[in-house]
């Protein structure tokens, strides 16, 4: 059969989570999606891997004998792709960092700069990510390195160094009755419909739901979008309010919607995450060290 790395990661997920619902979450895929990715992957081995029940998805035995098998064999594939990367990195000299809603804030172009300093004849591709992938293009490695926002689904499976931390306030219409307020109380808010992150973002979405901020009260989701325009847009007519980072009010301005300090929720951390094993590359390193001597 042809190899295919991403119907095993996702195999080895289930595996390891007995339910597919928890191992969608982490894989940022829908369930569905994943249920037709591992009958597809049975349909390929023409063996049944689960014996599915109302209580989970246990392995058979065929199952457990690919799971035994599959970590080495991803493993392997992953140092494969890191090392041919990186290599085809240092024939053109280029480093992609991906980055999670405004990156780094306004030291994101300077850590960009000390790195081409650090690095004479490199450039940095930086590749804005969609709110849908928290990990800012990590997860499907399309970026060696990334500046993101905190918790992401699935961080323990990367290196992260935190860089600083900011507030986060509220966003919302400009109609809205506590509009004219410059301090907002969250509990004023509990009741109030949210806009939201895909709920295939787990952590991600929860946090800037402040699902564990509220005293045990469920949010109200009023819209679910994946980029800035339609979360603007979606504040902007009404259909619900939103936390946000501090600097959102800088780099997402919009007519319509005002940002109001809010207190009673937890800041936001801004981070540098990179895959464990790109450790020793030299690269890497120095643009996680002009990270943390600019923004850090």
């Amino acid at each position: 059969m042809d190899f295919d790395s991403r119907l095993l990661r996702h195999f080895a997920t289930v595996a390891e989570e007995g339910n597919l619902t928890a191992a969608a979450e982490l894989m940022m895929v829908s369930q569905p999606a994943l249920t037709k990715r591992m009958k597809r992957l049975e349909e390929i081995l023409g063996v049944r891997l689960f014996v599915r029940s109302h209580t989970g998805m246990a392995l058979s035995d065929a199952g457990r004998v690919l799971a035994g098998r599959v970590p080495a064999l991803l493993a392997d594939w992953d140092r494969a792709v890191l090392a041919t990367r990186a290599e085809g990195r240092r024939a053109v000299h280029v480093l992609r960092v991906g980055l999670m809603a405004s990156g780094a804030n306004e030291a994101t172009q300077r850590i960009i700069a000390a790195f081409t300093e650090r690095r004479p004849g490199w450039r940095v591709d930086a590749h804005q990510a969609p709110w849908s992938d928290p990990t800012a293009g990590l997860a499907g490695g399309e970026v060696d390195v990334a500046l993101v926002r905190r918790p992401f689904p699935g961080e323990d499976a990367w290196r992260v160094r935190d860089l600083f931390a900011e507030p986060r306030c509220v966003a919302m219409a400009s109609t809205h009755p506590f509009a004219d307020r410059e301090v907002i109380a969250f509990d004023e808010l509990w009741d109030e419909p949210f806009v939201a992150a895909p709920a295939e973002t787990g952590a991600w979405r929860d946090f800037w739901l402040a699902a564990d901020e509220r005293d045990g009260r469920e949010p109200r989701v009023g819209a679910v979008t994946v980029q800035p325009d339609e979360w603007l847009n979606a504040i902007a007519s009404g259909y619900g309010i939103a936390l946000a980072p501090e600097s959102a009010a800088r780099f997402y301005a919009r007519p319509g919607v005002v940002y109001r300090q809010v207190t009673g929720v937890s800041p936001s951390r801004v981070g540098v995450a990179w895959p464990a094993d790109a450790e020793d590359d030299p690269v890497v390193r120095d643009f996680v060290r002009c990270c943390v001597d600019i923004a850090g």
